[in-house]
């Protein structure tokens, strides 16, 4: 009845282990596969739901749960509060994942969410650029800047050879460091520049929109000579009314949501009739070869976050801290020796004691 603990420390000990780009790589592989695999019949997701709040900046706490039929759980906690870099000197996102048995109800671990929310985001991306972005493209362009647009430009680059990444973003201070944060250890090496939204969008083959945009703020740039087959991954709509993209891109693109409940809802899909909608991430990666045509033609990765992603990364972190033998296994949950007295662990938590006392004296 012990659930296992991974912290900041022991998230840490396992990316410095394993290296990031193997971890990146090992999750977009595991990522592909699940989707591959995905049946609604086994894997139940629901759509997320939460509380939005102004406290007294604008925020949201909100779940995102899945269920293997007869097996586990996975319940994401996580909330996103724009202000927090700049005003809390907090990530805009912090997160918990909990793992839970589905015969008994026990949690089984309980892992830093921040972190692999990151990671299985920009996972996510880079399984659908894979199979979307034209052959050959190798130039990126970032709209946004922060914690997101590092991950995201990391996983991309574990898909496809980047050659020059143009970058914007409306605070200078993010946009100046962004080159050193994404290219630090080598992981990026690419050419950065920094430029103006316009030169972005029209220079770009496959282009990341990663914004905190405010409700009815949108779109973050201008349909206006774009690249007929580029490919886009837009990441920061999460509100009703909230969206990045000018409408017009969508209406002449292949659009895929990850999750398209939730994408009709808060994503980029909310701008477009639900008929128009042509597929989502699963029959995009269960019937890849019907896309081929696809890569020549633009295309939009509508991604509002899935729960399944959540399971998928969790999953990677326990194993790994398995084979390293790293996180804390306590015991949270008050079982007891009789299941019909809730108070039984109480006094049998007392007499343990006084035998321990009893047989120090003794010795």
């Amino acid at each position: 009845m012990k659930t296992m603990l991974l912290s900041k420390e022991d998230c840490r000990a396992i990316a410095r282990h394993a290296g990031l780009d193997v971890l990146m790589d090992e999750l977009i592989d595991r990522l592909t596969r699940a989707i591959d695999e995905y049946d609604p019949q086994r894997t139940s997701v629901l759509a997320r739901d939460g509380f939005h709040y102004h406290n007294p900046y604008h925020g949201l706490l909100e779940w995102m749960p899945v269920m293997q039929v007869g097996d586990t759980a996975t319940v994401k906690v996580v909330g996103y509060h724009p202000a927090n870099p700049t005003v809390k000197g907090l990530p805009t996102i912090l997160s918990t994942i909990s793992n839970y048995d589905v015969t008994t109800g026990h949690l089984v671990g309980l892992v830093d969410g921040t972190f692999l929310t990151a990671l299985r985001t920009a996972a996510a991306s880079a399984v659908a650029t894979r199979v979307l972005a034209k052959s050959g493209s190798d130039t990126v362009g970032m709209i946004g800047c922060g914690a997101q647009a590092v991950s995201q430009l990391h996983a991309l680059s574990r898909v496809m050879s980047i050659d020059r990444v143009l970058f914007h973003d409306r605070d200078p201070k993010v946009a100046a460091t962004f080159a050193e944060r994404a290219s630090v250890g080598g992981r990026v090496s690419a050419r950065f520049d920094q430029t103006a939204t316009a030169a972005l969008v029209s220079t770009s083959d496959v282009l990341c929109t990663t914004t905190s945009v405010a409700i009815g703020e949108g779109p973050v740039f201008e349909d206006r000579d774009l690249r007929a087959w580029v490919h886009v991954n837009a990441v920061g709509s999460d509100f009703s009314g909230k969206f990045e993209l000018p409408r017009s891109l969508l209406e002449r693109s292949l659009v895929v949501p990850d999750c398209r409940e939730q994408a009709q809802r808060e994503g980029e899909c909310q701008q477009l009739p639900p008929d128009r909608i042509d597929t989502d991430l699963v029959a995009l990666i269960q019937q890849r070869e019907r896309f081929v045509g696809s890569r020549d033609k633009s295309s939009v990765f509508d991604s509002t976050g899935w729960a399944y992603e959540d399971h998928v990364v969790m999953q990677l972190f326990l194993d790994h801290a398995r084979e390293m033998g790293v996180g804390t296994a306590i015991e949270i949950e008050s079982h007891t020796d009789d299941p019909h007295d809730p108070y039984d662990f109480i006094v049998s938590g007392a007499k343990s004691e006084v035998g321990s006392r009893e047989s120090e004296v003794r010795s």
